[in-house]
Parts: C-alpha cells; structure tokens; sequence
C-alpha cells in the first residue's frame, strides 16, 4: 500500500509542516432550515473554520427503524432523544436541493464545501461540488461503499471511532486501493458529551497509526468539550480535526449539546495555532528571541583579580560570572587557557574573549 505524506485541497495542503486544517461539521445543526445553515456556515468562517462540511442521508437508506424497534429502546446517546431513531434522521436529513446555495455560500465565506455521502446516490450528486469526502465512523465497515468513494480520486477523511485495529486496516485498504490521499483520523465515537470520556480518547492512537502507516496524513474527528483533546491530538501529529458546529448549544436537536459554538471554536483555533508555533521544528538551536537572554544568563570566565601580561593562568585566577559576551571564553573552556600566558592584562571582573588566545 501507498500513501501520500501530503494531501493538496484547493489551495491549502496536509502535511506535518502545515498547519491544522479545521472542519466544521454543520450535520444536523441546521434543524431542517436552509438560512440556518447559511448562517452557520458563515459563523464557522469568521470562528477560524477552514471547512464546512454536512452530512447527506435519507434515513430509508441509512437505519432500519424495524432494526432500531427490536433493540428494545433507544440506547446510547439516542436514549435522550424524544422520537424513534427513524423519525429523527428522517427529521434532520439535509435536502439535497439545498447543495449548490450551501456550495455558494461557502465559497462567499472561503470555506471549502465538504459532505459525508452515506448513499451512492449521495456521492453521485456531491461529486462535483466537493474537492474531498468524509467518512463517518459507522461506514468503516461498509468496504465497498469506502472503495465507491476511494474510486473518485480526490481526498478521503476517514473516522475510526468503535472500531478496532484490524477494523481500521482493513478499511484502510480499501481506500488505498484507489487513491493514495487519505487522512486517518482518530476517533471516539460516543456523543453524550459528558465529561468522563476524556479516559477513552485515546490520543496515543495516533501514536499506533504513525508506526502502521509512517508520515501518512492523520487527524482527530472528536465530541469532547473544550480543547484538551484537540490540542493534544495536534501535539500527537494531527494536521486535522474535525468538531461539529451549532451557533447555540441549547437548542433542540441531536447535535447541538454536544458541538462547539462560535466563542469555543475561536478559541481553539486560536490556541491551535499558538501550540503550532510552539511546538517548532524540532531543532535545538539559540531562538532569535533568546540571543540577548544567553548573553545575560550564562557565564563566562572573568579575572578574578587584576592580573598582568604574561601571567601564567591559574584556576584560582578565573571566575564563572554572569554576563557572557559574545566572543568571550565559557566555564567549559577553562582547561583550554589554564598554564598560558596572558597575552595582555585583565583588569578584575574583565572577560576572558577567545580572540585573545587565539
């Protein structure tokens, strides 16, 4: 298998020298009302988002409501909700008449227009409106529909959440199969939003993905709040992350509770990016912003009294002292001038510089 280290989207690249590309995933936030999702998309441009991205289902094509009626009751994160499974994807479906004003409107706010398909009739009529794909991570198993969207040849983000290794291998491959530009991206897949879950994010997964599939484009799809696991999973090597977006957190709806909101949004692109220039490029060097401080922090080696031409150096004659000039000798070089002959005098507390012994 081959893979891509870098995945080109319009103008922007993925890559681990570039910095996070954030995805704001509308989904269902819109509430079944075109201008809201207008707003919403304008919202998450001026939040920081470099994507806006929906998902297009028709809930006939995506549950089973005789399947989720023989569970018993609705369980997980749809336990809270007040229909049945069915009736609420069918409620918050994104018509797809809808697509080339969402398509224009992110193009007036700069944002790329991306969509989660989980139809082929989906991916038929996003195919010319989208530059990449999203994969949710309830279709990791789904293979052939993964190898439909791979054939496309553009960009495919793919969410591991509840599944395993072999899980993400396996769909992995069938990806591959048909392009080499895909971003992995680490997931929990659980929405509830509550604060215990942060023990299952599992960061240290992006860890495992760059052993399996070295310098290949990984990212983060997340439902938790605040910015901790953003920000470590940037740390771990993600180049993208995706949130869902509602411009209230308090309205009615499967999505909003848990999604972040304009202010939360600004402030994790803004401390994204601040961790981004932080953390460097892994050289250790003097920083432009520490010359001055070296110069008043470190040491060098100063008489320790006055001291005439031609005075063989003794250890009792040399101080380690703060400050040290550029050009002057450090503590770690003492063995290299003791038993030689001053070149000139030293008045006491004066520098020793290598130009003098040189």
């Amino acid at each position: 298998m081959k893979w891509n280290s870098k995945i080109t989207l319009g103008q922007r690249h993925l890559a681990q020298d570039q910095p996070v590309y954030f995805i704001a995933d509308i989904a269902s936030s819109h509430d079944g009302e075109l201008a809201r999702a207008v707003d919403l998309i304008h919202l998450a441009a001026e939040a920081g988002a470099d994507c806006a991205k929906f998902q297009h289902f028709l809930a006939k094509d995506i549950v089973s409501d005789e399947g989720f009626r023989a569970l018993g009751g609705q369980v997980a994160h749809q336990a809270k909700w007040k229909q049945s499974v069915y009736e609420i994807f069918e409620k918050y479906e994104t018509p797809r008449d809808w697509t080339q004003t969402l398509v224009a409107e992110c193009q007036k706010a700069g944002l790329d227009y991306m969509t989660t398909p989980y139809d082929m009739a989906a991916l038929q009529l996003m195919d010319p409106m989208v530059q990449a794909y999203k994969i949710g991570s309830g279709d990791i198993g789904w293979t052939d529909f993964l190898e439909a969207v791979a054939k496309r040849r553009k960009p495919v983000f793919l969410a591991t959440g509840a599944a395993d290794i072999t899980d993400v291998k396996q769909a992995v491959g069938a990806i591959l199969a048909h392009t080499p530009d895909l971003c992995l991206m680490q997931c929990n897949t659980n929405y509830t939003g509550e604060i215990n879950n942060f023990k299952y994010i599992n960061l240290n997964v992006l860890r495992t993905y760059a052993k399996c599939f070295p310098q290949m484009v990984l990212g983060l799809s997340d439902h938790t709040p605040g910015h901790a696991t953003v920000l470590g999973a940037i740390a771990l090597g993600a180049r993208a992350v995706e949130k869902h977006f509602t411009d209230d957190n308090s309205r009615d709806g499967p999505d909003h509770g848990f999604s972040m909101n304009p202010q939360s949004w600004r402030e994790m692109v803004d401390r994204s990016r601040e961790l981004e220039l932080a953390l460097g490029d892994g050289v250790k060097r003097i920083e432009d912003n520490e010359f001055d401080a070296a110069i008043v922090q470190r040491r060098c080696l100063r008489a320790a009294s006055d001291l005439p031409a031609g005075h063989v150096l003794q250890a009792k004659d040399l101080q380690a002292l703060r400050p040290r000039p550029n050009g002057s000798l450090e503590p770690w070089q003492q063995q290299d001038v003791l038993g030689k002959p001053l070149p000139r005098a030293f008045a006491r507390g004066e520098a020793l510089m290598r130009d003098d012994f040189s």
